[in-house]
């Protein structure tokens, strides 16, 4: 987790999709954006898929785990998330009270979407013994059906410290728990959902782009399928691969996950160079759902302190109990 006050701004290319907007509108916005933060005592939480100019005027840019953290104990009154649905709604689940704001209510999640509470419910009935590990890419009904929650920064040390006398499920993505079986020679059963961007890198894709970089080493998210994660280097969360590119003594390095990671990654080692990698589509990957937020959409929900995240009161109580386990369980 960083303080990105603290830093100084290097950008990367927009995407071509997205319209441009003026560098003189981008600038006088984020003026804008520090002065509503101070008037309603604001935090600004970023992920880091987030697109530049977001990540640049947040006060925190992280992974799921070190966002989760911050908004756990942030004593700010207005919580602003620049994220996904399902992140708002656990900043919310952790602070009740406060006011949780988020630029684009319809920013979703395909891992969310692949895990209905009903059909969840369903098959925890089949098995009483059934210990519910959620990856926190999932909605706040599903939390609620949990035992705890793990990202994947965490998601080792969350199955490691799973009950021995209970049987794992994990849920929703397949290869994020494949990967931890692997880790932790702990069976689970898993559930059938994935991210839509992580599998869209093939194993043909990324032999293309390591023979054209022979020297550059591949570092993939565990989302990724294991047709991919077995040409990395390093298998890892967003926020581990911070520390593996400031250490490997690599100038440059293929970044096998969403594409606003590239941004953070130009900040915290200016002096190495990131080669996306690529899929079979395209040169590089976004998240549409990360990328319906932007700057404007900032600026228009702290001026109006809408749209905000509600949730009942029900769900946060149940949902409250296996963040907080893995947020213990996280310090251990």
């Amino acid at each position: 987790m960083i303080n990105v006050n603290e830093m100084t701004g290097v950008g990367v290319e927009a995407n071509s999709v997205r319209k441009p907007v003026p560098s003189v509108r981008l600038d006088s916005l984020s003026r804008e954006i520090v002065a509503l933060k101070k008037k309603h005592n604001a935090v600004i939480l970023a992920h880091n898929y987030q697109v530049p100019e977001i990540q640049d005027v947040a006060d925190y840019v992280g992974d799921s785990l070190g966002l989760s953290q911050q908004a756990a104990k942030t004593d700010a009154e207005v919580i602003v998330f620049c994220g996904v649905h399902f992140m708002a709604e656990t900043a919310k689940i952790l602070n009740p009270h406060k006011t949780v704001i988020l630029p684009d209510k319809d920013a979703g999640c395909s891992l969310e979407e692949s895990c209905p509470a009903n059909r969840l419910k369903e098959l925890q009935d089949t098995n009483p013994n059934f210990y519910t590990i959620a990856y926190i890419n999932c909605s706040a009904e599903v939390k609620a059906l949990s035992d705890v929650i793990c990202t994947s920064g965490n998601a080792k040390k969350i199955v490691e410290a799973a009950p021995a006398d209970k049987d794992l499920l994990f849920v929703p993505d397949e290869n994020l728990g494949a990967w931890v079986i692997e880790q932790t020679g702990r069976p689970m059963t898993l559930w059938k959902g994935n991210c839509y961007v992580h599998i869209e890198w093939t194993h043909e894709a990324i032999t293309r782009i390591r023979e054209t970089h022979p020297d550059a080493p591949l570092v993939a998210h565990p989302e990724c399928t294991k047709a991919v994660q077995m040409l990395a280097d390093e298998v890892c969360s967003t926020e581990k691969m911070i520390s593996y590119c400031r250490n490997t003594s690599a100038k440059s390095i293929i970044i096998a996950t969403e594409a606003g990671m590239l941004h953070r990654l130009k900040k915290e080692c200016p002096d190495k160079t990131f080669i996306p990698a690529p899929t079979d589509k395209c040169a590089c990957n976004e998240c549409k759902f990360m990328k319906m937020n932007t700057l404007e959409k900032l600026h228009d929900c702290m001026t109006s302190l809408s749209p905000t995240l509600e949730l009942p009161d029900d769900i946060i109580k149940r949902a409250r109990l296996p963040i907080e386990r893995m947020l213990e369980i996280s310090a251990r």
